[in-house]
């Protein structure tokens, strides 16, 4: 199992948009993700999931990932979370 902890640096947290840049993300890795922060742990391929831990800017979320291509997930999904959700410029 990978897993690395981010903070939230977005001004709006973990709104909606976001969520859904992360399930976008998540979804193209063979892997199980979860997302944990404030005590509760959610599939990071799931839109409600995520949304239901109402981050805000400043909390720390973990991510965790096992099965193929983990750590490519877990790197990934920490990178979206530290740009503050900018769209990616590689391909």
């Amino acid at each position: 199992m990978t897993r690395q902890t981010v903070l939230i640096c977005n001004e709006l947290g973990l709104h909606l948009r976001a969520a859904a840049r992360i399930v976008g993300s998540t979804a193209r890795f063979p892997c199980q993700v979860w997302l944990s922060a404030n005590d509760v742990t959610v599939d990071g391929k799931s839109l409600l999931g995520i949304t239901s831990l109402m981050a805000s800017q400043g909390t720390a979320v973990t991510v965790s990932a096992e099965g193929l291509k983990e750590e490519q997930a877990v790197q990934e999904t920490c990178r979206l979370i530290e740009s503050g959700f900018a769209p990616s410029t590689a391909s």
